[in-house]
C-alpha cells in the first residue's frame, strides 16, 4: 500500500491550500474533516474521509485503511473571542482531540507530525519582534489550548525517541490561491483583510478599527501578514525536513515585517477601488501594539523561501476570492 499523508482539517482555509500543494507535488493524501467549518469543494486532491479526530473509531478506520506516514494537523477551533466566551469548546476541540490524535499516531507508529500552532502562544509579545525563544504567555483560551498541545508534543517526543514534530506558529494569514480555486470561505472570520474586503463589497456596512492610540507611528496595531501559499509551502518544507531529520522544531511563520491596521486599510482601498466607511472603536482587551515574527529560524532550518511577501498581492488575491464567493449569490 502506498504511503499517504493524513491532513486533518484539510477542508479548511489553510489546510486546503496545503492539500493543493501536496497534490501538485504528487503526494497521496487522505483528508479527515468533519466539515463543520470546512468545505468539501475546497479539497482539490486526495481522499476525503468525513470524520472527527475526537472519535476513536474514525481515527482507527483511517489508520487501518491507509498507510499513513505523516500527519499534518489543522483541525480545531480558531476564533479568539469565542474562546473567551466558550473556553470548554476550545480545550475540548483543540487540546483534548489533538491528544487523541497523537495517541493514535503513537499506537500506529506514525512518527512525523506537523502541528498548526499560532503566535497567540506569545500573548502580548512585549518585545514586539518575536523569536521562538520568547516564553509562553498566552492571554486567551485559544492561545492556551495551542500552548498545551505544543507542551504535549514536546513531552511525547522526549518519551518516544522516534516521534518527531514541527510546530509552526502562524502569524496573520491572509490571501488566497493565485489561481482563484480556493480561499478563505469561513463567513464569520474576524481577520482584518477578509473583513475589509467584505466591507468593500458591501457585505458589511463599515469597518471597525479597534483603537487608534497604540504606541505605533499611526496609532493602530502592527501585525505580520503572511500569504497563505507561502504558509502552505512551509508545511511541505517541514514535511521534507522531518523525512530527513530526527529533530523536532518550533518555528515562526511570518515575513519579519509588519503593517499597521491603517496601512492595510489603505492597501485594501487601493486594490478594490472602494472608499468605504471606517469607524474607530474601543480597544479590544489583550491587543498588543506590535506582533511581528522573527523568521530567521524557519528560513535556516527548513530552507523556506517565501515568494509572496507583498501586501498588495495578498490583498488582491483575497479580493478576487471574495468576489468569487459573492458572484453566485448575485445570479440567484
Amino acid at each position: 500500500m502506498d504511503e499517504a499523508i493524513l491532513v486533518t482539517g484539510g477542508a479548511g482555509y489553510i489546510g486546503s491550500h496545503v492539500v493543493k500543494l501536496l497534490g501538485e507535488s504528487g503526494h497521496k493524501i487522505v483528508v479527515l474533516d468533519d466539515l463543520s467549518t470546512g468545505h468539501k469543494e475546497s479539497i482539490l486532491y486526495g481522499y476525503l474521509v468525513v470524520g472527527d479526530i475526537g472519535i476513536q473509531d474514525d481515527l482507527d478506520k483511517v489508520f487501518h485503511n491507509y498507510n499513513i506516514k505523516a500527519v499534518l494537523h489543522f483541525a480545531g477551533s480558531i476564533v479568539v473571542p469565542e474562546s473567551v466566551t466558550d473556553p470548554v469548546k476550545y480545550y475540548h476541540n483543540n487540546t483534548v482531540k489533538t491528544l487523541n490524535l497523537i495517541q493514535s499516531c503513537i499506537k500506529n507508529n506514525v512518527n512525523n507530525f506537523i502541528f498548526s500552532s499560532t503566535a497567540a502562544v506569545y500573548g502580548m509579545g512585549e518585545t514586539g519582534s518575536l523569536d521562538e525563544t520568547v516564553p509562553f504567555a498566552p492571554i486567551n483560551p485559544y492561545g492556551r489550548s495551542k500552548m498545551m498541545i505544543e507542551m504535549i508534543l514536546e513531552d511525547v517526543s522526549n518519551a518516544h525517541k522516534d516521534f518527531n514534530y514541527i510546530a509552526l506558529r502562524y502569524f496573520n494569514v491572509a490571501g488566497a490561491d493565485l489561481e482563484g480555486r480556493i480561499g478563505q470561505s469561513f463567513p464569520d472570520a474576524t481577520h482584518l483583510i477578509k473583513v475589509a474586503m467584505q466591507v468593500a463589497l458591501g457585505m458589511r456596512s463599515e469597518l471597525s478599527v479597534f483603537g487608534d492610540d497604540y504606541n505605533t507611528p499611526d496609532g493602530t496595531c502592527i501585525r505580520d501578514y503572511i500569504h497563505v501559499i507561502d504558509l502552505a509551502q512551509a508545511h511541505l518544507d517541514a514535511l521534507k525536513y522531518l523525512s530527513n531529520n530526527d529533530k523536532s522544531e518550533v518555528l515562526n511563520c511570518g515575513y519579519g515585517n509588519g503593517y499597521s491596521v491603517n496601512e492595510v486599510i489603505e492597501v485594501v482601498k487601493k486594490v478594490t477601488g472602494k472608499d468605504f466607511s471606517v469607524k474607530i472603536a474601543q480597544r479590544r482587551p489583550g491587543d498588543p501594539d506590535r506582533l511581528v515574527a522573527m523568521s530567521d529560524k524557519i528560513r535556516k532550518v527548513l530552507g523556506w523561501i517565501p515568494k509572496y511577501n507583498d501586501l498588495e498581492l495578498i490583498a488582491r488575491t483575497a479580493f478576487e476570492w471574495e468576489k468569487k464567493l459573492l458572484s453566485p449569490k448575485k445570479g440567484q
